[in-house]
């Protein structure tokens, strides 16, 4: 029976939490954790081969180029904890700017029109969980056929040019624009204050249902490093990055408290949310999560209305990095979404993951993308190291899944 109390976490004393955690890490259950490593190996590589890597125009610039992504893949994680897939997610978000933009060269309100690509997100969603859940078409499949066709609802969109300039300058601050100094110290302080009162109000809540808590240390801990970490970004950011003597260029990219807004949001809704729980259920054993009485149709639908959903918002933040939206718009980045969630530790098989392990591969691909670019490699070998890198995270998922089942049984 102890085992099995550490392996499920619910010591109360900080020794047992650390024999817990070491405890699933041997039972295969990882996490983030060799996602973080490649992020201290590939910083810490690049860093000695470029002497550019580590300058402060560039650490802003990584923060910048994975937001794209680490919104994608963040909402690939929807669908992913089903054991689902949707390649479409990319091209959804391109065709939806492309009637954004088109929109507002012909003088609709840019909020307006930006509702409308939403709702046109939203739709997709809904017709794509609705094959997959109440059909039974293969979400590979169903997605495959939008992947396809929604390019040319892009070329058609745009015209026989099958590009546009983004012209609303709201959307290109997004990428563009920094906050005021003072901005991202706000910023930090909200941070630590919600990470600190989230903290506090989820061991309320499971003191309040008698359940085991973690201790205060553990909550100490994470603020602590929150504030340190944050801090020295914060710090490094709001530094001149311009190599001109004339324009300064300081502050926290506008970009990122939106970011971290709506990660936070997502977030709570799949760790602190019934339909999290469901999700999670549904995407771990869908027939016993049927028996108990959950409606999987709808949570399935539901998953794949809020990855497009949030697909939309990945592709806000590209035309506003590009200035620009095509007509093969998303075609390339879902893929490497896809393999960022799965090197950050979302499981391909459903049911184990999270929206911050998502983030975090996100960000290991982006300075895989950063690094070889600074030290001269050619486009190709990107592709090799990121594949690479994608099959090590699979088998890595395939073998803990594997040797977890076997601990299970075990126990």
């Amino acid at each position: 029976m102890s085992d099995l109390t550490l392996k499920t976490g619910q010591e109360g004393s900080t020794s047992e939490q650390f024999k817990a955690y070491f405890s699933r890490l041997r039972a295969g259950e990882m996490g983030a954790l060799p996602a973080v490593g490649a992020l201290v190996f590939l910083g810490g590589l690049f860093a000695a081969l470029s002497p550019f890597f580590l300058t402060l125009i560039n650490f802003t610039n990584l923060f910048v180029q994975s937001a794209t992504l680490m919104m994608l893949s963040a909402a690939l994680v929807f669908v992913l904890l089903l054991g689902e897939i949707d390649l479409s997610a990319g091209v959804t978000a391109g065709t939806g700017m492309a009637i954004f933009v088109q929109l507002t060269k012909g003088g609709m309100n840019w909020v307006l029109a930006l509702i409308l690509a939403f709702i046109l997100g939203i739709f997709i969603g809904w017709v794509i969980g609705t094959f997959v859940a109440r059909i039974g078409v293969p979400s590979f499949v169903v997605s495959l056929a939008f992947y396809l066709a929604l390019p040319g609802v892009m070329l058609m969109v745009l015209g026989d040019g099958g590009i546009l300039r983004v012209e609303v300058p709201e959307i290109l601050a997004i990428m563009n624009n920094n906050l005021p100094l003072w901005g991202g110290w706000v910023l930090l302080a909200i941070c630590a204050a919600t990470t600190f009162a989230m903290g506090l109000w989820d061991r309320a809540r499971r003191l309040k249902a008698k359940l085991p808590a973690r201790p205060l240390t553990f909550l100490y801990i994470k603020t602590v490093g929150v504030i340190v970490l944050g801090g020295v970004t914060v710090y490094l950011m709001n530094q001149n990055r311009s190599q001109s003597s004339i324009l300064q260029i300081t502050g926290v990219p506008i970009v990122i408290p939106i970011a971290l807004a709506i990660l936070f949001v997502a977030t709570f809704s799949l760790d602190r949310t019934r339909f999290g729980r469901y999700l999670y259920a549904v995407g771990g054993n869908p027939e016993a999560a049927r028996r108990a009485g959950i409606k999987v149709a709808r949570i399935r639908t539901t998953a794949f209305i809020i990855c497009s959903s949030l697909a939309m918002v990945s592709g806000v933040f590209n035309i506003s990095r590009i200035g620009n939206v095509e007509s093969n718009a998303g075609k390339s980045i879902v893929l490497s979404g896809v393999a960022a969630a799965v090197v950050g530790g979302v499981s391909l098989f459903g049911g184990r993951g999270r929206l911050a392990h998502a983030a975090i591969g996100a960000f290991v691909i982006s300075i895989i993308d950063n690094g070889l670019g600074l030290i001269g490699m050619p486009a190709g070998i990107n592709f090799i190291v990121t594949g690479s890198v994608l099959l090590i995270a699979a088998t890595i998922d395939a073998l803990a899944r594997k040797r977890s089942g076997g601990s299970l049984l075990r126990l």
